[in-house]
């Protein structure tokens, strides 16, 4: 008896001292609030790692951690539609109290802030313009050197390579070529033109706060050459940019790039300045055409953006860029003495361009944007010189108001183009005259909230081309909400571009082909009409958002190639029917319990034109390097406790027009294709990243995108042609000739890449 009795006593004794010790460690507490802009976040999950559960925030957002061991420990913070937050913390002993913690949105979500649409912020719920928005977070599951690049991971936004040696190209939306598309540098139009894919291969990706596309003609608000669609590259704001961020990669077969960007302060004026660099010089040849396969490449430019502090907090910034680069492809025996001769062909590019971007804000509502972009591009297409520059101003008076249920919206853009070459898109009766474009305009808009569900918003714009005259380009779109979750939008709207094929087409300037102007070009018009739907469906363990859009444009004129009718010829006409861009559009955005997350679209699509052939007959003729079915994906899964994520990414594509010659061995559509890749991503710290993985993982490579690579000049008395210039019956009885254009997908195989990432908040 006394023996039980002293068990007891022992085993109360050990008991009460356990308790009192989890009383000392219950002392060790952590509370925070986790929010977004001010905003709490609720049900965000905050996990100590290395353990497996964690505790969720309340509606406020506040979460609270028990018996937290003193000491450093890092927490990762997690809620459906943010992006994954990793955060050291100090512990103490007794209450710790945590500071707002600041979740990001991800990729793409409703509440996102865009200004595309109608040049103004607004949520992206509340614009009654469907815009798309894409942040890095997208970008860095499948991390590229330059954001040509990067916009294949769009659904329904096609980086076409329009050269297999020099590998120039272009962005097409909806099937439509790369001239219908309008870029822009924080609202200005910066990249066009001559300089499509150099302007876009030259922006640090670290730079980049997010990327707005909108589909369907937006030349009511932006002019010329927003016929298909505009893609705006919005850069990061010096006040709220990371302190430093570097960003360094390579890949298995010799390529290696660069981004350093960093923000300082000048008194009260603050700057961030973005480096980047790529290399890319290994002479490859995988498919035995003599040829190289991908362009050797290499790039320098340099981003600086400014921040002036002003009076009552009034806005004004500056950002200057400049971009260098040397682009060769062609003869693997080519070298610089070769360049423009008639020996061994080669393709060699020199671009030096310059950007300006300003914005001021005159008084209250009022503001002035400028802009101005010089480029100069030296270029040899085997023998073939192809010399231009090309200056292009722009500024624009801006005015926004409200008047009750009204937003007025109106603005004075002016813009001026010099355009000079030693092609003949400059010469006239033996003469050099440089283009000189002076378009002057003005465009109101009014966004009428007819209640909390529906909204209105007509537009219309005047220039005046001092070439073609008077031009009218109006717009009317309607938004209905049900529900905040719910959304319709109806819009239809008129686009026109002016043409010049010499500085957009790359095509009119390879040494292949002659080109031939069959009359004097007329601007490019047409209408479209869009009509989109959005739902996001949330709940606590998962998000979905669909995004759905059915689209028809048609154009009473567009200027397109032929390139079927003569394969020694590109033959540019006016079109003498009309032509049709249709489809259908659908993104999906899933997050599943803050681990798994899939972001998948798919795009159907008819391009065609119905034009008259000789005999006056109307016919059919597909649009090439339009797909009728393409999609895309992004797979992520992350492992918080490991700091560890990996990402599954690719393109589909469907079959596409190609073109081809008379009697081409070569098929006529592209097969059926998907460019894969994989990447694993280890988060060390809030600082460091180490990602890597694989790139085409399937090992897909197109099949003869070259003829005739090793007589690329077609020569009179050669391998393939007599003395006369005749195709030789006994090396060419199908009278091939070199031709550059029958291209669909890179020549490259599966390539492994590494890269490393550090960030100081």
């Amino acid at each position: 008896m006394k023996l039980l009795l002293l068990s007891i006593l022992v085993a109360l004794s050990l008991g009460i001292t356990k308790a009192n010790g989890q009383d000392s460690s219950a002392a060790n507490v952590l509370t925070g609030q986790v929010v977004n802009g001010g905003n709490p976040v609720a049900y965000a999950t905050v996990i100590p790692e290395g353990k497996r559960r964690g505790v969720v925030t309340d509606e406020r957002g506040i979460f609270s951690i028990m018996n937290v061991t003193p000491g450093k420990i890092r927490l990762h913070f997690s809620a459906v539609g943010y992006q994954h937050l990793i955060k050291e913390v100090e512990i103490h002993q007794g209450k710790n109290v945590l500071e707002n913690v600041e979740l990001a949105l991800s990729s793409n979500t409703l509440d996102n802030v865009v200004v595309s649409g109608t040049m103004r912020a607004v949520s992206k719920m509340a614009s009654p313009i469907p815009v798309e928005v894409y942040t890095p977070v997208l970008f860095k599951k499948n991390p590229t050197p330059n954001i040509f690049e990067s916009l294949q991971m769009v659904n329904g936004v096609q980086p076409q390579l329009n050269c297999n040696v020099c590998n120039t190209g272009d962005i097409h939306i909806n099937g439509m070529e790369g001239p219908y598309t309008m870029i822009l540098i924080d609202g200005m139009p910066i990249v066009s033109s001559l300089s499509t894919v150099y302007g876009l291969a030259g922006i640090p990706n670290s730079l980049v706060k997010q990327i707005e596309i909108v589909k369907g003609p937006a030349s009511t608000l932006y002019g010329s050459e927003a016929v298909g669609g505009l893609i705006n590259i919005i850069t990061k704001d010096p006040l709220t940019a990371d302190k430093l961020k570097i960003d360094f990669s390579a890949t298995s077969v010799g390529e290696y790039n660069s981004d350093i960007t960093a923000k300082f302060k000048v008194g009260k004026t603050a700057s961030i300045i973005g480096i980047n660099y790529f290399n890319y010089w290994n002479k490859r040849d995988i498919n035995n055409d003599f040829f190289t396969d991908i362009t050797l490449q290499r790039r320098f430019s340099i981003f600086n953006k400014w921040n002036f502090a002003r009076k009552n907090n009034r806005s004004a910034t500056l950002a200057l860029r400049y971009v260098n680069e040397n682009r060769f492809g062609g003869d693997l025996r080519w070298d610089k003495t070769f360049r423009g001769s008639d020996s061994i062909y080669g393709e060699s590019i020199y671009t030096n361009r310059f950007e300006l971007i300003g914005n001021y804000e005159l008084g209250k509502n009022l503001y002035a944007d400028l802009s101005y972009n010089y480029h100069l591009q030296d270029s040899y297409y085997g023998t073939t010189k192809y010399y231009a520059n090309q200056h292009v101003a722009f500024g624009q008076l801006r005015w926004n108001n409200s008047f009750g249920k009204h937003e007025l919206l109106s603005g004075l853009p002016f813009r001026f183009t010099s355009y000079d070459d030693n092609s003949p898109a400059t010469e006239k009766d033996g003469v050099n005259h440089p283009d000189k474009i002076i378009l002057p305009g003005v465009f109101v808009q009014d966004e009428y909230k007819v209640s909390d569900k529906f909204t209105t918003l007509l537009g219309l714009r005047y220039d005046y081309n001092n070439i073609h005259g008077s031009i009218l380009t109006p717009r009317l779109s309607f938004k209905f909400s049900p529900d905040a979750n719910n959304t319709v939008r109806l819009s239809g709207g008129n686009g026109y571009r002016v043409v010049n094929l010499f500085t957009e087409d790359h095509a009119a300037l390879t040494g292949a082909r002659d080109v031939v102007i069959a009359e004097a070009l007329k601007p490019e018009q047409s209408w479209n009409v869009n009509l989109n739907y959005t739902r996001q469906m949330v709940s606590d363990n998962v998000s979905i958002t669909l995004d759905g859009s059915a689209f028809y444009t048609y154009f009473t004129n567009k200027i397109v190639g032929d390139f079927i009718t003569d394969p020694n010829k590109i033959i540019y006409d006016n079109l003498r029917g009309y032509a049709i861009s249709k489809g259908l559009t659908l993104n999906t955005d899933f997050s599943f319990a803050h681990r798994f997350k899939i972001n998948a679209g798919v795009t159907f699509m008819d391009v065609y034109e119905m034009d008259k052939d000789s005999t006056g007959r109307t016919i059919k003729i597909p649009q090439l390097f339009a797909p009728a079915f393409s999609g895309t994906y992004a797979v992520s899964y992350s492992i918080p406790r490991f700091g560890l994520s990996i990402d599954w990414t690719g393109r589909v594509n469907g079959p596409m027009y190609l073109p081809v010659l008379p009697k081409d061995f070569r098929p006529d559509r592209s097969p059926f294709y998907c460019i894969m890749n994989l990447q694993a991503t280890k988060t060390f710290s809030n600082r460091w990243e180490v990602y890597g993985g694989v790139k085409n993982l399937l090992n897909f490579l197109p099949k003869n995108p070259l003829i005739h690579s090793d007589d690329p000049f077609d020569k009179a008395g050669g391998k393939y042609f007599d003395i006369n210039g005749n195709p030789r019956p006994d090396t060419n009885p199908n009278a091939y000739v070199f031709d550059l254009s029958y291209n669909y997908a890179p020549i490259q195989r599966a390539k492994g890449f590494i890269g490393v990432r550090w960030t100081i908040k």
